[in-house]
């Protein structure tokens, strides 16, 4: 079920890197989402067993469970939250490759990094299938 256009969003970000939480964190708190944060995958798992969240950001590349491991499971824990995979790349895999592989295990958006703040909330507005006033 989508959440109606006048409600907040419960957004997960799932990434390895602090400085990508905590920016994602702000864009999103400021445009008026609950926002929580996990700095692995397996942390993402074990918050996506306790609450549910609306959209779920993920990191493709991170260790201790990456986006590869987490789409396929927070499609089979809560099959109708949306997936917005984001990715600069790893060491052996261009981020563009890495988002479309994360496209195919079933992210419905991707945000290749570095992004600003517009091509978050355009990937966040992509993943929910357009609801742009949404996330506006």
């Amino acid at each position: 079920m989508k959440p109606a256009l006048n409600e907040p969003l419960s957004i997960l970000v799932a990434d390895d890197e602090e400085g990508i939480r905590g920016l994602l964190d702000h864009w999103l708190s400021e445009a008026g989402h609950n926002v929580q944060t996990a700095d692995c995958g397996q942390q993402a798992v074990r918050l996506l067993q306790q609450e549910p969240f609306d959209i779920v950001i993920t990191d493709v590349v991170m260790p201790d469970g990456d986006g590869f491991e987490l789409i396929p499971a927070i499609r089979k824990i809560q099959p109708e939250a949306r997936i917005l995979a984001i990715s600069g790349g790893g060491r052996y895999i261009p981020g563009g490759d890495c988002l479309s592989l994360a496209r195919g295990l079933g992210a419905h958006a991707s945000v290749i990094k570095p992004f600003d703040c517009g091509d978050v909330l355009r990937g966040v507005a992509n993943a929910l299938g357009g609801l742009a006033a949404k996330i506006a």
